[in-house]
């Protein structure tokens, strides 16, 4: 049932809008983390590196995709699309610090190392601990925990969801298919006898072609006496003198 593939646009709002703003925090808190004094080296702000590029940035882009995608669809191939992007970018914040120096062996991509500092009762290793939390393995979890969330509910067909595809199939099988020309009758000319009126006889003019015409009195149309018209014959008899 085609139907089945609709969904309400509420679907995947609350985990929507979570993955917007973990999307959003894990590419940004690189840049930012630094004025707070919790970053990576370089422990500087808006400071560009390769590896907050492939260990920050793209998967955190990956994950605010996805989550415009869940938040903003009504199709449910769309909504599951979307989750499977978000899981990629969480599973890449949790794997992405052990797997990078694997693959690229020059160190050029490296994350940096984070800061130690004592805060409060918290020791430099705790601070450490926290740190890594905020900028990657934490936030891949929570990425991770909420595209797996939207997942569910777009692949899922539910009770109400099939009921509604029915209420939406019966609602468009009962409208009339403009592209069929249903509710429209056409006579068909091959099929059907075209009676044309006959021309009325009686109009002003008549008839066109008919040989018969309207008779004129003598005194509509008055002749004049020609002086030189010859006297009728009399045969022969001759008046009075």
């Amino acid at each position: 049932m085609a139907s089945v593939a609709r969904i309400p646009r509420s679907r995947g709002g609350v985990t929507g809008v979570l993955l917007i703003l973990l999307g959003a925090w894990g590419g940004l808190a690189p840049f930012v983390g630094p004025y707070f004094h919790y970053a990576y080296t370089p422990d500087k702000a808006w400071a560009y590196t390769s590896g907050r590029l492939w260990l920050s940035i793209v998967p955190g882009a990956a994950a605010l995709a996805g989550g415009l995608l869940v938040l903003a669809t009504a199709h449910r191939a769309v909504g599951c699309f979307g989750a499977v992007l978000a899981v990629l970018g969480g599973v890449w914040y949790v794997v992405g610090i052990a797997v990078i120096p694997l693959a690229v062996t020059n160190g050029s991509v490296s994350p940096g190392a984070p800061l130690s500092r004592t805060v409060g009762s918290l020791s430099p290793a705790t601070y450490k601990l926290l740190e890594q939390l905020g900028f990657f393995t934490g936030v891949g979890v929570l990425i991770l925990l909420c595209a797996a969330l939207a997942l569910g509910r777009f692949s899922v067909v539910g009770v109400r969801d099939a009921s509604l595809a029915e209420q939406r199939d019966a609602a468009l099988a009962e409208e009339p298919s403009a592209s069929s020309g249903e509710g429209y009758s056409v006579p068909d000319p091959v099929t059907q006898d075209v009676t044309f009126p006959a021309p009325s006889s009686t109009g002003q003019f008549g008839a066109v072609g008919s040989r018969e015409q309207s008779p004129t009195a003598p005194e509509q149309f008055p002749t004049t006496t020609s002086p030189f018209r010859r006297p009728p014959d009399t045969g022969g008899l001759s008046g009075p003198s």
